[in-house]
């Protein structure tokens, strides 16, 4: 199995950024006890802090089974992101590592959910595990 994980912008300063709302662990240790977790599984790993990027960077997965994305702030606003999930037909799962019900008004509402198949909120970093399990499980 092929899983793709893309992290949106701002996401490469996790463990440094805001600890009090995202933690103090940086994604790329948070990643390799992923990798050793699913020695199985095939993760790939992609952040940008560009819209385009992240757009082409999904344009580019049918040889993925799943992808787990936290679109971070680009799931308020971009409907170029959502139309892109919507383009494709690997299936996303979308993580925040925040309860975004719990906070700003503004990040209650996400464009992106709606072409997801399932989104994690206020797990932590364990959104991404739970999502790889989903596709594991094939559901």
């Amino acid at each position: 199995m092929k899983i793709l994980m893309i992290n949106g912008p701002n996401l490469n300063k996790l463990g440094t950024r805001e600890t009090d709302v995202y933690g103090n662990q940086s994604f790329e240790s948070y990643l390799d006890g992923l990798r050793q977790e699913f020695e199985n599984v095939e993760l790939e790993y992609f952040q940008s802090n560009h819209e385009g990027e992240i757009i082409d960077r999904l344009h580019d997965t049918d040889h993925m089974d799943g992808i787990v994305m936290n679109p971070a702030g680009f799931s308020h606003t971009s409907v170029a992101i959502m139309d892109a999930m919507a383009a494709i037909d690997t299936p996303v799962i979308e993580v925040h590592i925040s309860n975004v019900y719990a906070r700003e008004e503004f990040r209650q509402k996400m464009v992106t959910a709606r072409n997801s198949k399932g989104v994690i909120s206020g797990l932590g970093l364990d959104g991404y595990r739970l999502a790889i399990h989903n596709f594991l499980k094939g559901n």
